[in-house]
């Protein structure tokens, strides 16, 4: 029988409020539940028929992917280059294993699917919400244009009624074995979904309202409400930014609160002396004149310095605050908050980029005052570099053997602060942080493009319905920006041979993910090499996972490139 120590129930993986505890049952509650767990287990170790995927695997699907993940990788778009890597060809991002056989739009339920017989059920009693929980890809070879994909999949397992934050429901457990049209084993999935009854776990926090928005128009802070919101390593999101204070707008800083309505940066310049500074002033910091005017920055700069405000706390804003000394690409400096980004995070020196914090609607229609729209300008890590060459295998060995001794000598939590990852000091195997907007365009486009027309990925309404605060990514897309993360931080010629994810606390519209990773393992030999990463919004850990890699420079990657080349030529 369940206890109330049942109603505390593993970490939120929803980042809800408040947990709701479910009614003690009764006798006939208890014996339809064992009903239902009987007809449940009948289905475990059944096998669907092998499926075939509607089209072949194509270059427009490869493009639209890579346009919604925004992997820029040219082995799977450009063909030129695509035969010079260790492929010989174009090739599908891996992540897209298991997107080839969806039904897509037309989705149904066949009969003789063990899995989809199991969903009916379930819904049947009630639990109606889904949610992805962990996939695992492994990868025997790349899928090429032209490749007709197949899928036999088998139920492996279907839980006891569990309880959790998102609400009382039953993991349910496929593996699915990939192969292509002349039956070679290409791949193969184990994928875990949650179905749950709405509304029986956590409350969800208020739906998310996102009041910010970046350099190219898309949302990128967090704005969701509730006083027992969790707060993820990048802080709890802002309650209510309109309950700031306005700034005073006068005559000599009108022209700054008219840019950043416009979305523009502008920096105060003396017409006499060319100095630049802020904040704005009625005359030159520097010669003293009054003739002065404004320029446009470019939105790019570094961390100088920066200091993370706990007390006292004000209303409107997250805490920890994050506040930064921006030393913008035109030599001058400002301050503004840092967004996008955990405190522990922050390196002096690290690139940033300008977005934009709307706190206040308009008091007056019209108004070019402090009764005006309110837009704030703040800074967010900008995105790393893409490597264009490829880290080697040695390289990484190396890499992976210098932090393991930076740790010996310097303990656990390394020179400043407890590392992401633990058993790891110093920072020579550690890839750059980068920092992800989570966007509406971002989940529903990526939810299209892994062909996921599941409502709560793109319909608001329904999704409150479902429980959820907003509509929210779907799995594939954080694989997708997981794959992508990695190859863009070691190199576009690596192959890719498993990617293991866990996931956590949602993301939705207006959060950030900040991704974080680590190589943990190295072998100059094979050329093997494991990436732990980490993926963290305002809600907590999104993602937990590894990537596992081979590189140039060790065996596999030599075999892998030797069996391209004979197979181009055959």
């Amino acid at each position: 029988m369940p206890t109330a120590a049942d109603t505390t129930i593993t970490p939120a993986e929803d980042g809800s409020g408040a947990a709701t505890p479910t009614p003690e049952p009764g006798p006939a509650q208890e014996q339809e539940r064992a009903g239902l767990a009987d007809r449940l287990r009948a289905e475990v170790g059944a096998r669907a028929p092998r499926r075939v995927a509607r089209h072949p695997v194509n270059e427009p699907m490869i493009a639209h992917w890579c346009d919604a993940i925004g992997d820029a990788n040219p082995a799977y778009t450009d063909a030129a280059h695509a035969a010079t890597t260790v492929h010989g060809g174009l090739v599908a991002p891996p992540a897209m294993l298991d997107v080839w056989d969806r039904h897509g739009l037309l989705e149904r339920r066949e009969a003789d699917d063990p899995r989809a017989r199991v969903i009916a059920t379930l819904e049947q009693a009630g639990f109606i919400s889904v949610v992805a929980v962990n996939a695992e890809l492994e990868i025997h070879r790349y899928l090429r244009p032209g490749d007709l994909l197949g899928n036999v999949q088998t139920l492996a397992d279907v839980s006891a009624e569990k309880r959790t934050a998102l609400g009382v429901g039953h993991f349910v457990t496929s593996r699915h074995r990939f192969t292509d049209q002349a039956g070679e084993h290409v791949g193969d999935l184990l994928f875990r979904i949650l179905k749950f009854r709405p509304g029986s776990g956590q409350r969800p926090p208020a739906a998310a309202k996102p009041n910010s928005v970046n350099v190219s128009g898309a949302s990128s802070v967090p704005t969701r409400s509730g006083p027992s919101m969790p707060s993820g390593p990048s802080g709890p999101p802002d309650p209510d930014p309109a309950r700031r204070p306005r700034p005073a707008i006068n005559r000599d800083n009108q022209f700054f609160w008219d840019g950043t309505r416009a979305r523009e940066l502008r920096i105060q310049r003396c017409d006499g002396c060319g100095a630049l500074f802020s904040p704005p002033t009625a005359r030159c910091w520097h010669c003293g004149g009054f003739e002065l005017g404004w320029i446009v920055a470019s939105g790019r700069g570094r961390l100088y310095s920066h200091a993370v405000v706990h007390h006292p706390p004000a209303p409107g804003f997250r805490y920890p605050l994050p506040v930064g000394l921006i030393e913008l690409a035109e030599g001058t400096r400002v301050v503004a908050d840092l967004v996008g980004c955990p405190p522990a995070g922050l390196r002096v020196g690290m690139p940033v980029e300008l977005t934009w914090v709307e706190t206040h609607p308009a008091l007056v229609d019209g108004a070019a005052d402090e009764r005006g729209p309110i837009v704030l300008p703040a800074f967010r890590p900008a995105p790393p570099p893409r490597r264009t060459d490829t880290l080697t295998a040695p390289e990484a060995a190396a890499a992976v053997q210098r932090s393991e001794a930076s740790a010996t000598r310097e303990g656990p939590e390394g020179p400043d602060g407890p590392e992401r990852f633990e058993g790891f000091g110093g920072r020579e195997a550690e890839l750059a942080l980068w920092s992800v907007p989570v966007t509406a365009t971002l989940i529903v486009s990526g939810a299209i493009a892994t062909r996921d027309f599941q409502p709560v990925h793109h319909d608001r309404e329904l999704a409150a319905r479902r429980g959820s605060a907003d509509i929210f990514l779907n799995i594939n897309t954080s694989v997708g920006l997981l794959q992508r993360y990695v190859s863009d931080a070691l190199g576009p010629d690596l192959i890719v041979r498993a990617i293991r994810v866990r996931l956590g606390a949602p993301a939705y519209p207006g959060d950030h993910l900040v991704f974080t990773g680590r190589l943990t393992s190295a072998d100059a030999r094979t050329g093997r090499v494991t990436v732990a990463v980490r993926a963290t919004g305002g809600l907590g850990d999104h993602l937990v996972g590894a990537v596992e890699v081979v590189l140039p420079g060790g065996r596999e990657h030599d075999e892998a490139r030797a069996a391209a080349a004979w197979q181009s030529r055959s």
